[in-house]
């Protein structure tokens, strides 16, 4: 528990944050990897260049400080982050790295604000903070019977197109030892070493159910936007990775696990490349219950960009109480004459009925979808414990209540 000495420095840091939060987080992570470059192996550069990591870091900071007595608030987000750590090798000894930069950087920005009383309140918060993430990340090591950033060759036995921009490796071990079971949702980090011979990281959902020895991930094409750098590991793996190759992949992590087992009624709502968990889940439940009543509803831009049709269709055929709802930007020809098709953004409103009190709803695409799909679902009277959603990358702090 934070001391009395620390707590008001820490409540009256909040306004602080709000305000500087930005600049204390980009100096944080310039003077860091200025003195530990190796760092640079471990985090997605790529959110480094789009300023993506700096706003989530300080949307971390802002929520343990705003939050410091409200464990239960932070518990979720601590459970993602340690995942997501414990798949890139985050490990106990990089912690006083951060700490002391993180100080630094607070004592930079606010330069004499930052007195002695208030550095010492926060170390002492980090320290609070740190200490929680290593015993979780701990465990999750334990459980997973590896060492952090422990990573395995893994054989590349396919390679297939599943939309415009989208495209699967089927993979299996090198050895052809047994791979660890996963659980729909969860998601392996992918390593490659780039031309300039920087090591990057990646995280990509596994987009099949679990099962022959083998896993599937599906990587879509980041083409750069307006204010975007296109995604450097993906078009390497597009452009690189074929059958036969071999690849270094960790052990699955990830706490979204979609209730693929029980026999309630479940929706599946998910946008872009979101569909993969979804269709992770979907998958499973064709194998242990493919009578179970099932809602799986997909927004695309058009059918071009509809990854894992076939999928799909599969599902339809195996399972008669599964009802699949898509909402295309853009229609082609023949697709308005489709009732199970319609133009425009995802509405929960054109969704089939469902029992609001008894079905779990999970969802996955990009925040701003999911934030809309929030606040209908809610609107339409379904409680919101009983929605679930996968938030990627530096998002992982959202807030969509």
């Amino acid at each position: 528990m934070l001391s009395a000495e620390a707590r008001p420095y820490i409540e009256a840091s909040v306004p602080v944050l709000r305000e500087h939060g930005v600049t204390i987080t980009r100096t944080f992570y310039k003077n860091m990897f200025a003195e530990h470059p190796e760092l640079t192996n471990i985090f997605n550069m790529g959110n480094q260049a789009n300023g993506a990591q700096q706003q989530s870091l300080a949307a971390a900071v802002f929520a343990y400080a705003a939050n410091i007595d409200n464990p239960d608030a932070l518990a979720p987000v601590v459970s993602r982050i340690v995942h997501k750590h414990a798949s890139v090798g985050i490990a106990a000894q990089h912690y006083p790295i951060v700490g002391r930069h993180l100080l630094g950087a607070i004592q930079e920005t606010l330069g004499e604000a930052a007195s002695p009383e208030l550095l010492s309140a926060w170390g002492e918060a980090y320290g609070m903070l740190a200490d929680a993430f290593i015993a979780e990340e701990k465990r999750l090591y334990e459980a997973a019977q590896m060492q952090p950033g422990y990573m395995r060759e893994m054989r590349v036995v396919s390679v297939r197109d599943e939309s415009s921009e989208v495209r699967s490796f089927v993979l299996t071990s090198a050895d052809g030892s047994v791979l660890r079971s996963f659980v729909p949702g969860q998601y392996v980090s992918v390593a490659v070493v780039l031309p300039s011979g920087q090591r990057q990281l990646r995280q990509y959902s596994l987009s099949d159910a679990p099962g022959n020895n083998q896993v599937r991930i599906s990587v879509k094409r980041e083409a750069p936007g307006a204010e975007t750098p296109a995604g450097v590991v993906s078009n390497w793996l597009h452009d690189n990775v074929k059958e036969g190759d071999l690849l270094r992949v960790t052990p699955p992590f990830g706490d979204f696990n979609p209730d693929t087992e029980g026999d309630g009624p479940i929706v599946l709502l998910s946008a872009g490349v979101g569909v993969t968990p979804m269709i992770s889940a979907l998958n499973r439940i064709v194998q242990v219950n493919p009578g179970r009543k099932v809602i799986f509803a997909h927004a695309a831009r058009s059918s071009a960009f509809h990854a894992h049709r076939k999928d799909l269709a599969r599902a339809q055929e195996a399972m008669p109480q599964l009802e699949v709802v898509t909402f295309y930007e853009t229609l082609s020809e023949g697709e308005a004459d489709d009732s199970q098709v319609h133009e425009g953004r995802m509405q929960v409103s054109l969704l089939p009925e469902w029992d609001r009190a008894v079905a779990k709803v999970y969802m996955c695409g990009p925040v701003g979808f999911m934030q809309a799909q929030w606040r209908d679902l809610v609107a339409e009277g379904v409680p919101p414990a009983r929605i679930h959603r996968e938030v990627f990358g530096p998002d992982l702090l959202d807030t969509l209540q």
